[in-house]
């Protein structure tokens, strides 16, 4: 392993070049990762021709300056040959690939990076002028049929006879046609002044009003008989560059598993979805505010230490709460290894924000896209998504929220993503209904040079606080469950996770030389245990859990089944899944050290077989030797018990740590190791999730039961500090049967609850505490 000064400088070069590798699963674009942007950065010449001189920033210098007069270079028809080539397959090249050109072609790194700004600029003229040039056509032509049918309806014939009708005695199917264009006409100038306050800029084409009412062919026959978003026999993109069958309050484009958000049809669809668009419009306000700096929106606790919502100036600007509400609102700005677009990317698609946050988001999924953005990109993207949102123990409930998302660009290289539950514009009387909801939450990103970003994250719930177990509620009173610290510490720890795996001159520990396929495979394999432990252990509806309601246990010990068919992951049978939670008097970084010392396994652990482990892989995920994933055999009592590794996970942030672990057959790991498909490897996970208390006094006592005698300054409770308390999740999978058809008895649960009663005893014995 390199140290941490040579580790950050070649994963950032690394991490400007373009790679197909996922973050750890199969969505997550790396292409993406440290690209520089440097498109439209200059308008200048042609890109056959470029100039050694000044730059944009000289030109622009003051008049009392000399004006240099330019050379102008040529270059030669070679040099533009390989050019126009590379800029076929790479319209962006980054830093490294600009430095191979100039070298390669004899000219100066400025003269490659401006001809290739030159060139995508001249490139966007070309295509811009061609789309003018057929609009101007189709316009003439649409401008054609609406003089031909004003002259029809000014000269109005029987249809029978052919003779001129009688003034007044206009088809009853002119009226109806005359009486849509005007509700089309009322529509579209709706929709424009919407538009133009979603995206944040006016559109020139649909600005005014007069234009609309002279010109009303082109857009209203666009538009169709239908309504917004209705067939149209016009097969050109509206002036204003938004289709609106595929864009703002538009239908959006008929995708598996994608339907209209409410069931609505017609107007009624489109009506809601002007709600959504003034939805998201206020949540984007109301983020910026709460993201802003120097605002008399949040104060600073009484220890200093942290930020803390100020009520009385949220509901003067805002809403109030509730009554019977406790809110959760929390800010955070982290420093991240990755760049503004591949964080947007990520944000946008459902798939990679649940890889992005596994331990946070247990399920995710689109609902409808409202839009997908302007330009080609992200830019104006409004979509209606469903997730379920946990904190890993049985205690406390999942979240689960339907929201819009919502994303804009503000600046160069400054993007907002909020998100705002669609419960939040209903009636607000049905407040009392909720458990929970979710108040506009997302982050800023600022891009920063090197493929960094600075993200400030604003979270904002509001709860029942009786819904909570009373273990739990210091924890989500001090707002670190929920928070956006943890999303934070989240974001920066897959990140560099996925800055290692992109990093091919870091090698793992282990002792097997795993190639770069067998890493990605063993780490794939690793995600979905972990996957699996946490939805066994917050009951989520990612996987098909039946709960137990057992009255001989207590209200802190969840148990759950299932029946396994047909999932090769999983073995075949009845399985079981226990858990439940406790609190102990010790700090999460000692229970964490101690849980994944694999020498001090055989004190808990009964698969150990009463000895310590050995490592036998080891693959880093992040700087810390807490963060990674390892192979481990335990001492073998006889030679059936060689065949038999324990897959384990590690990781640890500011806001939780997790020790998730297997066992595996050794046939089916080198099948894995060797870069072979993972998902036929049969896993029941097991493990433990690490929590600070919210609420510890220096003692490591919970506060409500401290006795005052403590030195001056009272109960501190802070969760890193050495003395405080933490919450111990212990999580079990057993196949119990190995016949799905089977029926579960008392005798495997009673089982299984002595398992893990058993373990927590042994883990407060080695470490000491009552």
């Amino acid at each position: 392993m390199e140290d941490s000064s040579s580790f950050f400088y070649s994963t950032k070069r690394r991490m400007e070049g373009h790679t197909d590798m996922g973050l750890i699963g199969e969505n997550f674009d790396t292409g993406l990762m440290g690209r520089m942007r440097d498109n439209d950065e200059y308008e200048s010449r042609s890109g056959s021709d470029n100039f050694d001189g000044a730059s944009g920033d000289d030109q622009d210098a003051g008049d009392d300056q000399p004006k240099r007069k330019k050379r102008y270079h040529r270059h030669t028809p070679h040099q533009i040959q390989e050019l126009e080539s590379f800029f076929k397959e790479c319209p962006h090249p980054d830093e490294k690939q600009r430095l191979d050109l100039s070298k390669r072609l004899g000219l100066e790194n400025k003269q490659v990076k401006f001809w290739f700004q030159n060139r995508r600029t001249q490139m966007k003229t070309q295509l811009e002028r061609h789309e003018n040039i057929m609009l101007r056509q189709e316009n003439e032509k649409l401008r054609a049929q609406n003089s031909m049918i004003k002259e029809a309806l000014s000269n109005p014939t029987c249809s029978n006879c052919g003779s001129p009708a009688i003034p007044g005695q206009i088809s009853f199917e002119d009226h109806q046609v005359r009486i849509e264009n005007a509700r089309l006409r009322d529509e579209l100038t709706r929709i424009v002044t919407l538009t133009n306050k979603f995206l944040g800029k006016p559109i020139s084409s649909l600005s005014s009003p007069m234009a609309l009412q002279a010109s009303n062919s082109g857009l209203e026959l666009g538009i169709g008989m239908k309504g917004i978003g209705g067939s149209s026999t016009v097969g050109t993109p509206l002036p204003m560059g938004l289709d609106l069958g595929d864009g703002v309050l538009g239908t959006p484009p008929a995708l598996p598993g994608i339907r209209s958000p409410m069931g609505l049809l017609g107007s009624d669809a489109q009506l809601e979805r002007s709600m959504f668009v003034d939805l998201a419009l206020a949540a984007m306000e109301e983020l910026l505010k709460m993201a802003q700096a120097d605002t008399p929106l949040w104060i600073k606790s009484l220890d200093g230490e942290k930020e803390v919502l100020n009520h009385e100036e949220y509901a003067r600007l805002f809403s109030p709460k509730p009554a019977g509400y406790a809110t959760e609102a929390t800010r955070e700005t982290g420093v991240v290894i990755i760049n503004s677009l591949a964080l947007v990317e990520t944000l946008m698609d459902a798939n990679r924000w649940a890889e992005m946050f596994p331990s946070i988001i247990a399920r995710a999924a689109p609902l409808d896209i409202i839009t997908n953005g302007m330009g080609g990109t992200r830019n104006g993207a409004l979509l209606l998504m469903h997730s379920e949102v946990q904190l890993l123990s049985p205690l406390v409930p999942v979240r689960q929220v339907r929201f819009l998302r919502f994303c804009k660009q503000h600046a160069e290289g400054v993007w907002a993503v909020v998100d705002a539950s669609v419960e939040i514009g209903q009636d607000a009387a049905n407040a009392q209904f909720m458990t929970y909801r979710r108040l506009p939450s997302g982050c800023l990103v600022q891009e920063l040079p090197n493929g960094y970003s600075k993200v400030t994250w604003v979270e904002h719930w509001q709860y029942d606080e009786n819904a909570v177990h009373q273990l739990y509620r210091p924890l989500l009173n001090s707002g670190i469950a929920f928070s956006a610290h943890r999303w934070i510490a989240t974001l920066q720890r897959q990140c560099e996770c996925l800055a290692i795996l992109m990093s091919s001159s870091i090698s793992s520990d282990d002792h097997t030389a795993l190639s770069q396929a067998g890493r990605r495979s063993m780490l794939k394999l690793a995600q979905r245990m972990t996957s699996n432990f946490c939805s066994g252990v917050c009951a989520s509806s990612a996987r098909k859990w039946e709960s137990l309601p057992i009255g001989t246990l207590g209200d802190d010990m969840r148990m759950m089944t299932r029946k396994n068919v047909d999932d090769p992951g999983e073995p075949p049978g009845i399985v079981l899944s226990a858990a439940t939670s406790v609190w102990m008097p010790v700090s999460r970084q000692r229970l964490f050290d101690f849980l994944r010392n694999e020498r001090l396994r055989s004190e808990w652990d009964i698969l150990s077989n009463g000895g310590p482990m050995q490592e036998m892989v080891h693959i880093a995920k992040g700087q810390g030797h807490g963060n990674c994933v390892s192979l481990l055999r335990a001492s073998a009592v006889n030679a059936n018990d060689s065949s038999m590794l324990i897959l384990q996970e590690t990781w640890t942030d500011a806001s939780c740590s997790v020790v998730v672990y297997a066992p595996v057959d050794v046939q089916s790991l080198n099948v894995v190791m060797s870069g072979g498909d993972s998902a036929y490897v049969a896993l029941l996970p097991s493990g433990f999730a690490i929590l600070p208390d919210g609420q510890s006094c220096g003692f490591g006592m919970p506060n409500n039961t401290c006795n005052g005698t403590v030195p001056k300054g009272g109960c501190n409770g802070g969760a890193g500090d050495e003395g405080s308390g933490s919450l111990l999740t212990v999580g079990f999978q057993i196949l119990v049967n190995n016949i799905p058809t089977a029926k579960l008895t008392m005798e495997s649960v009673d089982t299984v609850n002595n398992l893990i009663s058993c373990t927590i005893q042994k883990i407060k014995g080695a470490l000491r505490v009552a």
